[in-house]
């Protein structure tokens, strides 16, 4: 095999982890946002696109005759983990979750775009127009989290005033 079908493929396994970690994020703050229907509603949408995600990598790889990184895939998992915990402790979690989220698409946005440009480079069409795919639902929800990004603190400091239990989920 080529290094730049190496490269691909390990850039297929780190965004494969990429999004086990985000999964396991969103769900984390999906599942304790009590006072922000909407915002939870859209993590809730991209916990299905990112499910969504996982399989289509999972399919680029096994047509490179290759599957995820286990040990990747755990560091992100515990990486994941440690930071929802500790997500769960800040006073401002939801602030600091949405902004946290903003920049974790970002990320992505890279990497997909990574990988568009070394898919199309080693001539693997099939792993181009998968990330093709993807990379519009990463967009958007970086998009829509800084669109949102404004109202989520607004509506935090308001609720901080009164209650801060309500206000930090």
């Amino acid at each position: 095999m080529n290094e730049s079908i190496d490269h691909l493929i390990d850039w297929l396994q780190d965004a494969y982890a990429m999004e086990k970690h985000a999964e396991t994020i969103l769900k984390a703050q999906a599942s304790r946002l009590n006072h922000y229907p909407e915002l939870k509603a859209r993590i809730e949408q991209h916990i299905d696109e990112t499910i969504g995600q996982q399989k289509a990598l999972e399919t680029c790889l096994e047509g490179l005759d290759s599957g995820p990184s286990a040990m990747k895939d755990l560091t992100a998992r515990m990486g994941a983990f440690a930071q929802a915990l500790g997500g769960g402790l800040a006073s401002d979690e939801v602030v600091k979750g949405a902004m946290a989220g903003f920049v974790f698409e970002n990320i992505e946005i890279a990497a997909y775009t990574t990988l568009i440009a070394a898919a199309r480079e080693c001539g693997r069409d099939d792993v181009r127009q998968t990330c093709e795919a993807i990379l519009p639902q990463e967009i958007e929800m970086a998009r829509w989290l800084l669109a949102h990004l404004p109202q989520v603190t607004e509506t935090y400091l308001a609720r901080d005033a009164v209650d801060d239990d309500a206000a930090k989920r």
